[in-house]
């Protein structure tokens, strides 16, 4: 066994490559995926792997039957389309060909790395997810929900945020299944909609303590970031994505966590209610 791999019990003696296997996504992936009798092959930085250097690559994928692929800045980044056709293209020459492609619903900058999956030869699917539930409660914007105050540049428009819990199970699924996924693009959604304004009032509400919604133009919010110390290309990149990303067009739901899962998508709320249990808003 390699030090990148992790045996999980479990009859189908399929493994999977998870890059990302400690973020957001990844990390539920990799537990769903060993729940489900996957043998989980995590990839990321700690195990070695590195989405900038392509020496990492072969030893990760060798020897793998699927892998998720997630691009760790983000899948509009200009970068991405060239790494995800890359890797997909050496997981295919080492016999790895079920890939499964986290891009995001709506984001017309993640269409290159989604064609250039799919001009590799995999088996592909794509899983465009809306905007995370986890988001509220992992990442940036946890410090200012936690101060009592969340500035963001998403307007009035309305969401349907979705638990990432969910697309694991989807992503879980769909790589025991790549006969019937493969080749499609799934969209995947909450089961209702909600403004960002509407979302706060709900985690202030769990938590019991005021929490306000302030709206401000994507490159005000861009330009207090690199005051925070983000880097510009990564701002830039950002309120590219939010200028376009967040004019509505995501305002309307689909059935596809449920047509994958056989069950309705979670709630907003009932994430809230966990997350707030669990102190995450706390100072």
């Amino acid at each position: 066994m390699t030090r990148t791999e992790r045996n999980t019990t479990g009859g189908n003696g399929t493994t999977v490559v998870v890059t990302g296997a400690s973020g957001r996504t990844g990390s539920r992936v990799a537990r769903a995926a060993g729940a489900a009798g996957f043998t989980v092959r995590a990839a990321s930085r700690a195990t070695g792997f590195d989405w900038a250097d392509p020496s990492t690559w072969e030893g990760t994928l060798r020897g793998a039957d699927a892998a998720y692929l997630m691009y760790p800045t983000d899948i509009g980044d200009p970068a991405a389309a060239k790494g995800v056709g890359a890797l997909a293209l050496q997981a295919v020459g080492l016999g790895v060909r079920r890939l499964v492609l986290l891009s995001a619903r709506g984001e017309d900058q993640a269409l290159p790395a989604e064609e250039a999956l799919k001009a590799s030869g995999a088996d592909w699917t794509v899983v465009r997810a809306a905007w995370f539930a986890q988001n509220f409660s992992e990442g940036p914007l946890v410090e200012g929900i936690a101060h009592g105050e969340l500035v963001f540049p998403a307007g009035e428009v309305r969401e349907p945020f979705v638990d990432v819990r969910d697309i694991a199970d989807v992503v879980t699924a769909v790589l025991a299944d790549g006969v019937r996924y493969a080749g499609r693009t799934l969209r995947l959604t909450g089961p209702r909609l909600l403004a960002w304004r509407e979302a706060v009032a709900e985690i202030s509400a769990a938590t019991g303590r005021p929490v306000v919604y302030t709206p401000v133009p994507a490159r005000a919010y861009g330009r207090a970031l690199t005051g925070f110390g983000v880097p510009v290309e990564e701002a830039a990149l950002l309120v590219d994505v939010f200028e376009t990303l967040l004019d509505g067009r995501n305002a309307h739901l689909t059935d596809d966590v449920r047509e994958v899962l056989g069950r309705a998508p979670r709630d907003f709320s009932a994430f809230v209610r966990e997350a707030a249990a669990a102190g995450v808003w706390r100072i």
